[in-house]
């Protein structure tokens, strides 16, 4: 592994949670190849190769699904997130391939409360190099606790 290919992810990493953290909706979408995988799994599912997750998207066009739902349809107490992602471990590269993995931490603030941890977990990541960059071709979001409070609005 190159530390060129390692600033790339990590930059990735940095670039996925401000999109998210700004809810700049069509940034986040762009950070994913076409045919992409996005699912927000419980760790004991994952650990036990159960199918069950909390959100699972299949493609580019289930993003923007979901997008224009949390914008144009959901009815929700708004809140704001900022997520704090961990130094990348690159698993394994190829030429066109990266598998990694990171630590997060999603806050949750609404608009008249305190922050809370709203979400821990770990991102396990295929990448792809693409003429744009490099991109998230599945992202498996497995979170740590057993709930997730409340519901599931923003993209972990």
């Amino acid at each position: 592994m190159s530390i060129e290919t390692y600033l790339q992810v990590s930059e990735l990493h940095q670039d996925y949670a401000a999109a998210v953290d700004a809810q700049d909706w069509e940034r986040w979408i762009n950070i994913f190849t076409d045919d992409c995988v996005y699912r927000v799994q419980s760790r004991e599912n994952f650990d036990r190769g159960m199918p069950m997750a909390a959100l699972s998207l299949d493609s580019k066009g289930m993003l923007k699904d979901r997008i224009y739902g949390i914008t144009e349809t959901i009815f929700h107490d708004p809140y704001m997130q900022r997520h704090v992602v961990s130094a990348a471990r690159i698993l394994r590269q190829d030429r066109e391939v990266i598998e990694a993995e990171a630590s997060y931490a999603v806050f949750r603030t609404k608009y008249d409360g305190i922050a809370e941890v709203f979400n821990v977990g770990r991102y396990i990541d295929r990448l792809i190099q693409t003429e744009d960059g490099l991109r998230i071709q599945s992202r498996i979001c497995v979170f740590d606790n057993d709930m997730i409070l409340n519901s599931l609005i923003y993209p972990i």
